[in-house]
């Protein structure tokens, strides 16, 4: 399963790429991710069909990742879930304005993250036909 990873900053994508590993759950498929550090770079991605699960770092910049979720849920037909990585665990809210199907907390804690992009991998996979 394609899952993008987006940040402008290369530590927070390694940093999210270690926790999700291979696999975040036993239950779910392998993780293919591709990264990305611009918005531009993940629109593009997302047009062509490229993504099938989203982690977006809520303090990328220039374009955070809240502002890109609700672009995202708003412009891309079939948009994948996606889990918003926030700076506080008080800007919970604004997740939710985000539109983002799950979120965690900055420092990442790679079993919350691995859990909850697991569950995201599971609803991915259940709402993609088979075939």
């Amino acid at each position: 399963m394609k899952v993008v990873v987006y940040s402008h900053d290369a530590d927070t994508r390694a940093e999210i790429k270690l926790a999700i590993g291979r696999r975040p759950a036993p239950d779910v498929p392998e993780a293919e991710i591709i990264e990305v550090a611009t918005a531009p770079a993940l629109f593009r991605l997302l047009d062509a069909g490229g993504a099938d699960v989203m982690v977006l770092d809520g303090e990328a910049q220039p374009a955070g990742g809240m502002g890109v979720s609700r672009q995202a849920k708003d412009e891309i037909y079939n948009c994948p879930p996606a889990l918003l990585i926030i700076g506080r665990a008080d800007d919970r809210w604004l997740a939710t304005w985000s539109r983002a199907d799950a979120v965690a907390s900055h420092p990442i804690d790679p079993v919350t993250l691995a859990r909850e992009l697991a569950g995201l991998m599971r609803s991915r996979a259940a709402a993609i036909p088979a075939g």
